[in-house]
Order: C-alpha cells, then structure tokens, then sequence
C-alpha cells in the first residue's frame, strides 16, 4: 500500500464509508425532539403553552450561530498562522469539524437522550450546540499536531476523540452531577490533555528539518487574528449556550464579557514587558488574549461577581502568556512535546484554573448570597442529589477535574498508539507544515510596472 493510496484514496474511502454508516444510524436512531416535530402544536396545547415563542429554538438559536461560528471560522482562522499550511488549518478543521458532529450528535445522544420507550434519540436546537461543544475538544487536540499529521489520521483522532468525550462527559455532567456550563473541564482541560498526550506519543526527533516553515509570515498572522477576534467576540455565548434560561445565561455572558476584556489587558502588558525592545508577539495576543474566556467557563453562571471575573482573566492571561515565554520551548526540549499552536497555554491551563475557581466558588456558595431557590436552581440540588451540600458540591467539581484531565491523558495515550502505526500516510518530517502534501497549491506571481 503506497503513500499515494493513504492520502488520496484512503481518505476518500474513509469519508465515503463515513457518510453511509451515519445515514444508516441516523435513520435507525434520530429522530425531531417535540419541539422540532410538526407535534409541537399538540405539545403546546397539552403544556398550556401560549405562543411559539416558547419554543426552545428562540432560546438557543442565537447562540448556537454565534457557537457555530466560532467552531468553522474561530478556530479555523486561529490556526492559519503558519507561513505555508493555511490551507490545512482551516481546510482540515473544516473537515473533521463536519465528520464529528454527526457522531457526536448520535453518541451524545445514546449517553443523555434516548427514549426509553422508542429507543430513538430525540434532537433540537440544544443538541447541535451539544455537538459543536464536543467537536471543540477535538479542534483543541489538533491544535497540539497541526502539521505533523496526515487528513487520515485527523479523522480517527476524531473519531475517538468524540467517544471518549461523550463517556468523560457523561461521567462528569451525570454521575458527579458536576456543573461546566463553559467547558472549562469537559472541553478544554479534556481536549488539550488527549492532544498534547497524543503529539508526545507521535514525537518526531526529526522535526527540525522542517524548522523553515514552523514559523508565521505578516499575511499568516493577520489571517489567525481574524479567527481570534471571532473567538473572542462570540465567547461569551460559547459559555452562556447551555446555562439555564435566564439569570444563568445572564450573568455567564456578563463573567466572561469581563474575564476575557481583563485578560487581553493582561497579555498585552506581560507580551510587551517580556520583550527587550518592549515590542509586542502576535503569538501571545492572538492567543492569551482568550484565556479569560477558557478560565470563566465552569464558573460562568455562579455568582462570582464582577470583580471576580476580572481576577480571572487577569490570572489566566498572565498564565497563559508566560506559557508561550517559557513552558513551550520547556515542554518540547524535556518533555519531547511538540504543540504546534501552545494549546497547553491557550487551553490546558486556564482550563484547569477554571476547574479550580469552579471547585472554589461552589464551595464557598451560601444562601445569603444566593437565595435558597437560587442555590437549588444554579447548582441543580433536585431529585438524588437534593440533599447535597455546597462544601461537597465544590469536592465533586473537583473530582470532576481529575475526570477530565486522566480522560485526556489515557485516551490520547491509547489513540497516539494508534496513530502511530505506519497505515495513515503521514507527511515526513521535512514535509511538515506544508500544504503541497495533501492540497494543490497553485502560486501566483504579480509583476508590478
């Protein structure tokens, strides 16, 4: 089996069969929920509902498009900075950005919706920003093997990728009853443990032979401040999405507007001051700029206050930009890890600062601050977990944390094993980082007279 056959014809097959499987498991398994189904009407009737305005849909819709769009554009764009391979950035997270909803949306689904009666899982509007979520962890990892990695391989990095985070999930948000309504831990502590795990298995000693080509250009680094400032706009609805209706999404949009308004403060300082001439990294403003938004996503809908949110992006962006300084170089010299985009700053960190101000801020809830009802309500203290306690709440969000990191951790050990078997058409290392592998790359001179 030749190298042509594994990068051309084997993804073709993969995403042909791809598609087949999920028609047949759509039709077998999915099916409109009640407020999408033409039985809405009988559903209004029987639940007093007065208007269609109720429906679910004009709730959610706003921010499932600002959602979306961070996914296919925010991410995308971010990871173009690179001077010969913005076409796999973008083109690449593109594709399995589309391969994994459609799996997620069925394995979510069997963990958290299937109808006992009909065994169908019932979708709406909240299930697709469900699947954009869990498609994120997967966009994270990549960041860590931009590059290095074949389209074939990006797929099965997908494709287990969404499973394990479904079971992490289900673990996280059903057994320990934990709440992340940002994805602190269940999406970007995740994520960026399962790809930074998977480059170290996929190290490659060799990778300085295609040194030339690691680095950005002035057009590269404008195009990946598109995808941040798209990122950092609509970051207060990624954290809103799924907080309960109301107060909960209100006060998660005002955290994160103001964490990730503290942290580019933050980076800029720290970029500008780290630097001899005082001059400031494109790489750490298009990236730790974020990291208010990544550490406010556990904590978003608590009652942190204003000023809280404010410490929060302070703290992360300082964190998350001496990450670029020094634990970058650190981690690929000692550790042999390779993070093309330095998710371990921009994610794995301020994900696990998020965990940590989530575990505190439950811990510490009262009921004078809260209001009985609002504890209840913000914390879900119902049906078997009625009578629990703020103090072991904050214990499970904890927990909760250590869920997410070993998930990432032993499934990105298990799938860089198998990444690393040598069927998947890889580039070599002298053609890392460079669209010629897998894409036509037509290149136009201009003359000028």
């Amino acid at each position: 089996m030749n190298t042509y056959f594994l990068i051309t014809d084997g993804m073709v097959f993969i995403c042909f069969v791809w598609q087949i499987a999920m028609i047949i498991l759509f039709g077998v398994f999915i099916r409109y929920d009640e407020e999408s189904d033409t039985h809405w009407i009988e559903h209004r009737r029987k639940k007093n509902i007065s208007t269609n305005l109720e429906n679910d849909f004009y709730y959610r819709y706003p921010s499932f498009q600002d959602v979306h769009v961070m996914i296919f554009v925010g991410f995308g764009f971010l990871m173009t900075f690179l001077k010969r391979y913005s076409f796999g950035g973008v083109g690449f997270n593109f594709l399995i950005a589309a391969f994994g909803i459609q799996w997620a949306l069925l394995m979510q689904g069997w963990f958290h919706h299937l109808d006992e009666h009909d065994w169908k899982i019932k979708i709406g509007v909240e299930n697709l920003i469900n699947a954009d979520f869990c498609v994120a962890s997967c966009l994270i990892a990549y960041g860590a093997c931009l590059g290095k990695v074949s389209p074939v391989q990006l797929m099965v990095l997908t494709l287990f990728g969404v499973t394990l985070f479904a079971v992490e999930e289900y673990i996280i948000l059903e057994l320990l009853h934990a709440k992340d309504a940002g994805g602190s831990m269940v999406i970007h502590t995740f994520g960026a443990y399962y790809g930074l795990t998977i480059s170290w298995v996929l190290y490659r000693p060799l990778l300085s032979q295609s040194k030339h080509l690691q680095g950005s250009v002035y057009h590269s680094d404008v195009f990946a401040m598109i995808g941040t400032l798209f990122l950092w706009m609509y970051w207060p609805s990624f954290n809103s999405a799924i907080a309960d209706h109301g107060d909960g999404q209100h006060r998660a949009v005002i955290n994160t507007y103001l964490a990730l308004a503290s942290s580019v403060l933050t980076t800029f300082a720290i970029s500008s001051i780290s630097q001899n001439n005082g001059k400031l990294d494109m790489v750490h403003i298009q990236n730790a700029t974020l990291a208010g938004g990544v550490a406010m996503g556990t904590a978003s809908e608590f009652m942190i206050t204003p000023y809280g949110s404010l410490i929060v992006g302070f703290c992360s962006g300082i964190v998350s930009t001496f990450g670029y300084l020094f634990l970058t170089p650190f981690m690929e010299k000692t550790l042999k890890i390779q993070d093309t985009c330095g998710i371990h700053n921009l994610h794995a960190m301020p994900g696990v600062i998020g965990g940590i101000v989530g575990a505190i801020t439950a811990a510490s809830a009262s009921e004078s601050v809260y209001g009985q009802e609002g504890l209840i309500n913000t914390f879900d203290f119902k049906d078997a977990v009625a009578n629990r306690t703020v103090n072991i709440q904050g214990g499970y969000q904890a927990a909760a944390l250590f869920v997410a990191i070993a998930f990432g951790l032993v499934g990105g050990a298990l799938v860089g094993g198998i990444l690393k078997l040598p069927i998947w058409g890889d580039p070599a290392d002298v053609n890392c980082f460079d669209d010629d592998v897998y894409w036509e790359v037509i290149v136009f001179f201009f003359f000028f007279f």
